[in-house]
């Protein structure tokens, strides 16, 4: 993704800010934030967002000039909003769909039932094809409405929070975790050299080089993520 100057940042603020923050990812971008900056940039068009549906094109073509077109329906149609449905008989508590969901709206612990808090599901659909035994569902609950007709800037502001919320936590539980890893591994070296009077020189020297390097490559994660 090219970089952008600030006039470039600026739009592709606005852009997000009218995007419905479904964080479907069926614009062929992660997010919507990253399909704000794909159409800043000129690289992605306006009607690649089924879930804002020919009013969010009308809404993207006023804040970039760019004329309305017709949604691109090979990013999919556009429909009514829907939500997600565990079959509880079904589920067998792999918590795939946990991790799938972008705004952390389904409930549950490994291998024990899962549900859906429905007042937050966004309808992203990203959560069926991570079930491996197919008990979620999609239930339409706004027919006949669609696109912004089915959807209100409050649950879109509401679902960027908590896809923000969530890109915090991901990140702040593996920092937790590469530290553990790394105070482990040092206890580890403490060990080693608590046994160098009574081991093989060249097995500690190899034993010293694998947790070294685990805790090398622990801290380079680490480091990236900050």
């Amino acid at each position: 993704m090219p970089p952008l100057d600030d006039a470039g940042q600026a739009l592709a603020q606005r852009i997000d800010a009218v995007l419905p923050q479904t964080q479907c990812t069926r614009c062929g971008y992660r997010d919507c934030a990253t399909y704000g900056h794909a159409i800043a940039a000129g690289e992605a068009a306006i009607n690649q967002c089924p879930p804002g549906g020919a009013q969010g094109i009308a809404r993207l073509s006023e804040v970039t000039g760019r004329p309305v077109i017709a949604l691109n329906t090979e990013h999919g149609p556009e429909r009514p909003r829907a939500v997600a449905v565990i079959d509880e008989a079904w589920c067998i508590g792999c918590t795939l769909c946990i991790k799938a969901c972008p705004v952390d709206c389904i409930v549950g612990a490994s291998k024990r039932m899962h549900t859906i808090v429905e007042p937050d599901c966004t309808g992203c659909e990203l959560c069926v094809p991570a079930c491996p035994v197919d008990c979620i569902a999609m239930e339409p609950v706004t027919t006949p409405r669609t696109g912004w007709d089915a959807w209100s800037p409050e649950q879109a502001q509401q679902a960027r929070e908590r896809y923000a919320f969530r890109q915090f936590r991901v990140v702040r539980e593996k920092q937790e975790n590469d530290a553990r890893l790394a105070a482990k591994a040092a206890h580890k070296l403490a060990d080693l050299a608590n046994q160098s009077l009574h081991t093989d020189p060249e097995v500690l020297a190899r034993k010293r080089a694998v947790i070294e390097a685990a805790m090398a490559r622990a801290k380079a994660r680490q480091e990236g993520a900050e």
